[in-house]
């Protein structure tokens, strides 16, 4: 019997919270499968929420390993897990279990091909595990080259979406249709790539310090508070001209509700000032709630537009 301490590890590794990001646009273009085409196919759409959570988790793990062999989550990091330096999980168990989820993800990428007849999904799913694997591991390591936010908009914004969309109704990709789901998935992208830029914050010198340059660090602290203050308000522009353009019903045009949560947060980084960021780590839960509430509101106007 497994004993708890030992799950309890595991479950901190997973980081749970986060994978609201991966729900959401696999969501989107499931409700726009269902909505323009008629295409629910329901076993395949289950499949791909199994193969996106599971790279999803091995990304996790691969961002706890290579940081830590790198020696970036060392010190006053606070950055990923924190399970190796906490002693609950070994470098060598993440390294098993990397080689397993990967194994079960290309298993899950074969089926979805297979029952899709999408072989094109191919050139995604190869960018999105590379990405996976590659966000913090040598030698590409793009997460420490200030190209996070970029690659999690495509991947986990636009890709994630549209392919989806792609597998469940097997519609060409310069289709009409398929253009349309794009840009509906054009808020999720910056959405969810506004998680990943909030998260950097707290770690703006942390960061930097051991070698790791993010967006966040390259702005500066008044830069970056000042992108994080416009980032929101463009995400509701961009689910706004989505209503005007008929593209998606009226909760659409509903994001602004959400101001508080987005307010609360700029509160939080004027409160910090030019002193010690790490603080703002606890309110990362504002801006996961923000994306939820907003990705909720893009899937009910697709369902009912």
């Amino acid at each position: 019997m497994i004993k708890t301490s030992v799950l309890k590890a595991w479950w901190q590794a997973a980081r749970p919270p986060f994978y609201v990001a991966t729900l959401i646009p696999l969501s989107l273009g499931f409700t726009a499968a269902l909505k323009l085409t008629g295409s629910g196919r329901w076993g395949l759409f289950a499949l791909i929420l199994f193969g996106s959570f599971v790279i999803h988790l091995a990304t996790n793990l691969a961002n706890d390993l290579f940081d830590h062999i790198q020696g970036v989550d060392d010190g006053p990091n606070i950055g990923g897990s924190r399970v190796i330096q906490e002693g609950k999980i070994t470098p060598r168990s993440l390294k098993l279990a990397l080689a397993a989820l990967y194994s079960l993800g290309l298993v899950a990428a074969l089926l979805i091909i297979h029952i899709s007849g999408q072989k094109m999904l191919w050139a995604l799913i190869i960018f999105a595990a590379l990405s996976s694997f590659f966000y913090v591991a040598p030698p590409v390591k793009y997460g420490h080259r200030a190209l996070g936010e970029l690659f999690v908009f495509l991947n986990m914004g636009l890709i994630m979406t549209a392919g989806t969309f792609w597998a469940l109704t097997s519609q060409p990709w310069a289709d009409p249709l398929s253009l349309r789901v794009l840009a509906l998935a054009l808020p999720v992208a910056f959405m969810v790539a506004g998680i990943l830029y909030y998260q950097s914050l707290p770690e703006i010198d942390t960061d930097l310090a051991a070698g790791k340059h993010t967006l966040a660090n390259r702005l500066g602290r008044s830069r970056a508070a000042l992108v994080f203050g416009l980032w929101w308000p463009l995400v509701w522009l961009l689910m706004l001209n989505l209503w005007l353009a008929g593209l998606a019903a009226w909760p659409a045009a509903l994001g602004p509700l959400t101001a508080p949560l987005h307010l609360a947060a700029v509160k939080k980084i004027r409160a910090a000032g030019q002193d010690d960021w790490l603080g703002l780590d606890a309110h990362g839960h504002l801006i996961r709630k923000l994306y939820f509430a907003n990705g909720l509101l893009l899937i009910l106007a697709v369902a009912l537009n």
